[in-house]
């Protein structure tokens, strides 16, 4: 996976800044989607071959990345991938990464102690990495100023010591990447429908993960909608019932995909997920009962 330039939107009086950990082709259709029909290249495979899916390999082209949401008041990350020196033996495209993810967020002009939130939309691995870092032997939290964000349901569920039953990647990432936040006493626990800033709100996106959230950015008139991993490619807004094979709540996934995609139709939300390829976000329009992508 290759690096990309920084990319920058504007809602209002606020800056939308991409900072990139990964990029690049990573898995098959098939092996990302339960249900893929490759069928659906005949219909969607010129688009999808601009920057999100590479044909010569079959792999969907996949990006692991922070959203930097800059107010003139506030500084707030969303998801901060998978991190450095993390041992993920079971994930191997995220196991022992050494990335300049940390170089390209101060490359923005944010030191981690300007960080006032970190939201984490749910904890799987490789949208909470960059919680921590290594320093003397221990994972440190990496912005020592900022409330980390997290829902109550899914903070509870990846507890090891209130979930036994957790495999051992998940109790892993939990160790390494939350457990240091929770015992510095820098999580803020959430309800998943609460208002963070008077702009920022946070609403429910469960189905991918328990207690997932995701965000509402608005200013002026506008919305920007973080979606986290409501979907990780964009044939979903075409084939919205296709779940991913991570998805642990398939049927409520389904209804969380397309609350979101009607709603942000409605309201001409710019959509922002996480693992989008280039150009990384756009806005959903209804048509003939489905619906479509403009980046």
């Amino acid at each position: 996976m290759s690096a990309k330039s920084e990319t920058t939107w504007k809602i209002g009086n606020a800056t939308i800044t991409r900072i990139e950990e990964l990029l690049g082709p990573a898995m098959r259709p098939a092996e990302l989607l339960a249900t893929w029909d490759p069928a659906v290249l005949e219909e969607h495979g010129d688009w999808l071959a601009k920057g999100f899916y590479q044909a010569s390999t079959d792999q969907f082209i996949m990006s692991v990345h922070s959203w930097l949401i800059r107010t003139p008041h506030h500084t707030i990350l969303i998801d901060t991938g998978c991190g450095n020196g993390k041992n993920r033996v079971e994930s191997p495209f995220f196991h022992q990464l050494d990335t300049p993810y940390f170089d390209r967020l101060v490359q923005t002009g944010i030191r981690p102690e300007d960080v006032d939130y970190v939201v984490c939309t749910h904890l799987h691995v490789d949208h909470v990495g960059w919680n921590t870092r290594l320093e003397d032997g221990r994972w440190v939290p990496t912005f020592p100023n900022a409330k980390y964000v997290i829902s109550r349901e899914e903070l509870n569920f990846w507890n090891p010591s209130q979930n036994p039953h957790l495999p051992e990647e998940p109790r892993q990432v939990f160790m390494d990447s939350v457990l240091p936040i929770v015992e510095a006493g820098q999580v803020q626990a959430v309800d998943m429908t609460e208002q963070l800033l008077d702009n920022l709100l946070i609403e429910p996106a469960p189905g991918h993960s328990p207690g997932q959230i995701m965000l509402r950015l608005l200013g002026d008139g506008e919305e920007a909608a973080f979606i986290t991993d409501v979907m990780h490619n964009p044939i979903q807004v075409y084939q919205p019932t296709w779940n991913s094979n991570v998805c642990m709540d398939p049927e409520q996934a389904i209804k969380t995909r397309l609350r979101v995609l009607e709603e942000s139709a409605e309201r001409n939300a710019l959509i922002l997920p996480m693992h989008f390829g280039a150009p990384h976000a756009g806005r959903v329009r209804a048509r003939n009962g489905g619906f479509l992508f403009e980046f």
